[in-house]
C-alpha cells in the first residue's frame, strides 16, 4: 500500500514500523488476519473498536508475541529476533495497570528507568523531569496505591517516556479519564507528538482523540486493515466528492441522478446526498434537478470526519482496504 512512510522510502530512510501479511490466530479466533502496511515516522493513530486487534499488533511490533505467519519489523529490526533491541528503543503504556502499589510515584518510575538500561542517579533525574512534564510534581512522593484514574494512566505515560525513546506506543492513554483529564492527557501528547526525533502510535476506539493529535491513521476492525495513510488525505479526498441538500422529492433526484451514473448515496439528513464529483461537470447535477422537480439548496465540496470515514470502510471493506 502507499502510505506517507513510503513516500519517504525513496530517501533511504526505514519504515517506522512495517508488517508483511501479519497473521495471529488465538485458537479459532483471528486477532490479525494478513496484515501488511508501511508507516513513517509522526503521530500515526492506531483506530479500531475492541476486538480490531490493536494492542495484538502493539505487542507483535514489540516482541512480546508472536505472529501465527508473516512477518513484522521495527526500526527495520524483527521483534521476534531483536525484540530486546526494540523494546530500548520504546516507550510502551499498556492499557491495564501495571503499577506497583506500595511504590512512590518517583521511585516507580525510576526503577521502570533502571529497567531500560539507565544508570541509578540518571533515572532518578530523569523520573523527576518526567514527572514534572506530565504534571505530577507535587505527587511523586504519594504510594501509587493513593493514586486516582488521572494520576494512574499520567504515571503509567512517565514510565513510557522515562528513557527519552524515539518512538511511544500507548493503548488507550485516555482510558477511564473524565472530559478535563482526557483534554489533558491529548495535550500532553500533542506536545510530545510535535518533538523533533519522537514518534508516537496512539492506540484508541476514540476517533476524536486521533484527530486531536495524530497525522497519520492506520484503521483495524475484525483483524483486517481497513486503510492506512495521511489522515489529511484520508478525510480530505482532494475535493473528490460533493455533498447536495436537496429541496422537494429526494427520492426523485436519486433516480435521475442515477440515471446519469452519478451514483448518489445518502448522508447524515434524509435530504443530504453525497456523489463522487462528476467527470461530465456540475450542469449533470442541476439536469437532474431539474429533471426530477427539484431544488438544489446547497452544492459544495464534502468534509469528512473520522466516524464518515470509518463507518464507510466498514461498510465497503474491500473498496478500503489497500493492502
Amino acid at each position: 500500500m502507499a502510505t506517507s512512510a513510503e513516500a519517504r522510502s525513496g530517501t533511504g530512510l526505514p519504515a517506522l514500523f512495517e508488517a508483511r501479511d501479519l497473521t495471529r490466530r488465538f485458537g479459532a479466533i483471528d486477532a490479525l488476519t494478513g496484515i501488511s502496511l508501511r508507516v513513517g515516522e509522526g503521530a500515526i493513530g492506531l483506530i479500531g473498536p475492541n476486538g480490531a486487534g490493536k494492542t495484538t499488533l502493539i505487542r507483535i511490533l514489540l516482541g512480546l508475541l508472536a505472529p501465527t505467519s508473516g512477518s513484522a519489523a521495527v526500526f527495520g529490526l524483527d521483534p521476534g529476533r531483536d525484540g530486546l533491541a526494540i523494546r530500548e528503543r520504546v516507550g510502551y503504556m499498556p492499557e491495564q495497570d501495571c503499577l506497583i502499589p506500595h511504590m512512590t510515584g518517583v521511585g516507580f518510575v525510576a526503577y521502570m528507568g533502571q529497567v531500560s538500561g539507565l544508570p541509578e542517579d540518571a533515572a532518578f533525574q530523569r523520573a523527576h523531569e518526567v514527572l514534572q512534564f506530565v504534571g505530577l510534581k507535587e505527587e511523586r512522593y504519594r504510594k501509587l496505591s493513593e493514586f486516582s484514574v488521572g494520576m494512574r494512566q499520567r504515571v503509567k505515560l512517565a514510565q513510557a517516556l522515562v528513557h527519552d525513546p524515539p518512538l511511544l506506543l500507548l493503548d488507550e492513554p485516555t482510558s477511564g479519564l473524565d472530559p478535563g483529564g482526557r483534554s489533558g492527557m491529548l495535550a500532553l501528547l500533542r506536545l510530545l507528538a510535535e518533538r523533533p526525533g519522537r514518534s508516537l502510535v496512539l492506540s484508541t476506539h476514540l476517533l476524536g482523540d486521533v484527530e486531536r493529535v495524530c497525522d497519520q491513521v492506520v484503521m483495524l476492525s475484525n483483524g483486517t486493515l481497513l486503510t492506512s495513510g495521511s489522515l489529511a488525505a484520508l478525510l480530505g479526498s482532494a475535493g473528490a466528492e460533493l455533498t447536495v441538500k436537496v429541496r422537494g422529492d429526494v427520492d426523485a433526484f436519486v433516480r435521475a441522478a442515477t440515471a446519469r451514473g452519478l451514483e448518489p448515496r445518502r448522508g447524515t439528513t434524509t435530504a443530504e446526498l453525497r456523489l463522487p464529483r462528476p467527470a461530465m461537470g456540475e450542469e449533470a447535477i442541476f439536469a437532474a434537478a431539474l429533471e426530477s422537480g427539484t431544488q438544489i439548496r446547497y452544492l459544495g465540496p464534502s468534509v469528512s470526519t473520522m466516524e464518515e470515514l470509518f463507518l464507510s470502510l466498514v461498510d465497503r471493506p474491500k473498496a478500503g482496504a489497500t493492502a
